[in-house]
């Protein structure tokens, strides 16, 4: 198990086992003498049982870091399904802040840093609404980026279905 602790809005430890999980599947960014999770690594790992997460002394439980979490992420619920179903998949996922994006998705097997990311997602709750404008926006991004563009419709039930969106010449 992994002792982090909350520094600020983040997550850190220098736990060796931490070290090894970002060698081998990227969990975190590696920060000098430290590996720093983001939000929803952190929920995700609470979830799976293998990080255990301190402010102070204080132990804190998977609700109140998704409390702390929800202050800055408005939509961190849906994210957090989406990159728990792609996780478990085997897909390494990373947020995707400087693209405009939610998350950056590399395919099976590829590690950021060694390739480049196929996919950059965005998440919606099956009841929410998305211009065209908006959506031509997002397509121009991944394709501009040489990224595929990749929508995650979340329904009531909390099932993830993808549409992977791409340019076609005629």
């Amino acid at each position: 198990m992994i002792n982090a602790y909350f520094i600020g809005d983040n997550v850190r430890t220098s736990s060796p086992l931490a070290f090894s999980m970002y060698e081998k599947s990227r969990w975190g960014e590696k920060k000098n003498s430290w590996i720093e999770f983001s939000g929803i690594e952190t929920l995700h790992l609470v979830e799976k049982n293998k990080i255990e997460v301190f402010a102070g002394k204080k132990k804190l439980n998977f609700d109140e870091l998704l409390k702390k979490f929800k202050k800055t992420d408005k939509k961190i619920d849906t994210k957090l399904t989406v990159f728990s179903d792609l996780r478990n998949k085997g897909y390494i996922v990373k947020t995707a802040l400087k693209f405009g994006a939610e998350f950056r998705v590399y395919d099976r097997g590829v590690k950021p840093g060694e390739d480049h990311a196929k996919w950059i997602l965005y998440t919606v709750r099956e009841n929410e609404k998305i211009s065209w404008h908006d959506f031509a926006a997002k397509n121009r991004v991944a394709h501009s980026t040489k990224k595929n563009l990749l929508i995650c419709v979340v329904d009531e039930e909390g099932g993830a279905s993808y549409y992977e969106v791409g340019w076609k010449k005629i």
